[in-house]
């Protein structure tokens, strides 16, 4: 063995020492993952982890817990991974009440936060933050695409219901700022409720001639299921979030026909959308969910900047996101002022292809929407 393959042998095994050790980006997920929301955390963990796989890095490493839905324990976690794990990038949280509790403590610690779902208007506007970056939409957005549609639909008449959490306030508001027509009620349920038995008497004696209601994960299931069981039969308007892949199955027929507002579907047509859908589904043998495509762009918005900057370098790190230069599930993918997305809204009909539920899309809500707190955002 000659020594010049000796010296290319030996610096290419120090290499590969070098890139096995500590990872470049040590990433902490913090996602819920048991309870009724758990669906929503394991699809955004999923599609988060599907682009980590896909890229062939071996410098990221991804520590993952769960919130429990509770923001008490979200704020434990964010703390031992800022303190104990020396995170470079958190992630992962689902609901608004958590994020409000821990994005605000860990971007003023000089950590990235990449929100792969909440998007608080809190945030968004005066509260807004270098190292935050929203992948998903700003809470409002997809509640205004559904005032919009309603606007279209013909409906002059909504009752509206959310969770009063700052994520139910936000959706109803978004909803409020589109509409063009009346209110025939407006109501704030308890977060986890179960029961809408006098919600529903209310819409039924309220002279609504449409329902429009914010409700994810289980407190959705519930409520569709006793609504459709009440006869009432007022169309529904909703957010993706009520509407999206693994709440149908548990919801059934009580969903078919629904319009419902994403930003993203499977039938968005471009090549990256089309190859994520494929791969998602052969690696965990379901479709993907609104969530899952949220948790994969947010992986590979992370890999972008990793591809232009060093994480210790946060100036450049930060350029590095906010010029998004990744290929998204939507399309085009662009930040605002305020680092939340820029992107078009699509009206989506609940079908039944073979014997699965799912969404087809079915025109544009909003196109190259914008949050409407952009403007209080100062950086």
């Amino acid at each position: 063995m000659t020594k010049v393959t000796q010296t290319l042998l030996a610096a290419a095994c120090a290499a590969m020492v070098a890139t096995a050790g500590l990872a470049e980006v040590k990433v902490g997920m913090i996602t819920t993952l048991s309870g009724g929301g758990a669906g929503l955390g394991i699809d955004v963990r999923d599609g988060f982890m599907l682009a980590v796989e896909q890229s062939g890095r071996d410098d990221i490493e991804v520590v993952i817990e769960d919130d429990q839905r509770k923001p008490d324990i979200a704020v434990q976690l964010a703390d031992k991974m800022v303190q104990s794990e020396k995170v470079d990038v958190l992630t992962g949280i689902i609901f608004s009440n958590l994020a409000m509790a821990v994005i605000p403590s860990v971007t003023a610690q000089g950590k990235f936060y990449l929100s792969p779902n909440a998007g608080p208007s809190a945030l968004a506007g005066k509260g807004c933050h270098p190292n935050y970056f929203n992948v998903a939409w700003q809470n409002d957005n997809l509640h205004e695409a559904a005032g919009a549609y309603a606007n279209t639909a013909g409906y002059g008449n909504s009752f509206i219901l959310a969770p009063n959490y700052p994520a139910g306030q936000d959706a109803l508001t978004g909803y409020k700022r589109t509409y063009q027509g009346e209110l025939a009620g407006e109501i704030y349920t308890q977060l986890g409720q179960t029961d809408y038995a006098a919600e529903i008497a209310q819409i039924r004696a309220s002279g609504a001639d449409s329902v429009f209601f914010f409700l994810p994960g289980g407190m959705g299931i519930s409520f569709l299921k006793q609504y459709a069981d009440s006869a009432v039969g007022l169309p529904v308007v909703g957010p993706a979030f009520s509407f999206d892949q693994g709440i149908l199955q548990a919801v059934g027929d009580a969903a078919l026909g629904v319009v419902n507002t994403s930003q993203w579907n499977k039938d968005i047509d471009n090549p990256t959308n089309a190859a994520f859908v494929e791969a998602f589904q052969a690696k965990y043998d379901r479709l993907p969910s609104l969530y899952a495509s949220q948790g994969f762009d947010t992986a590979r918005l992370l890999i972008s900047a990793m591809e232009k900057a060093d994480v210790a370098d946060v100036d450049a790190f930060r350029a590095a996101l906010k010029a998004a230069e990744f290929d998204s599930t939507r399309g085009d993918f662009a930040f605002g002022l305020n680092q939340h997305p820029i992107q078009t809204i699509y009206a989506r009909e609940v079908v039944k292809e073979g014997d699965v539920f799912t969404n087809k899309i079915i025109g544009v809500a909003l196109e190259n929407h914008a949050d409407a707190y952009a403007a209080e955002c100062k950086m």
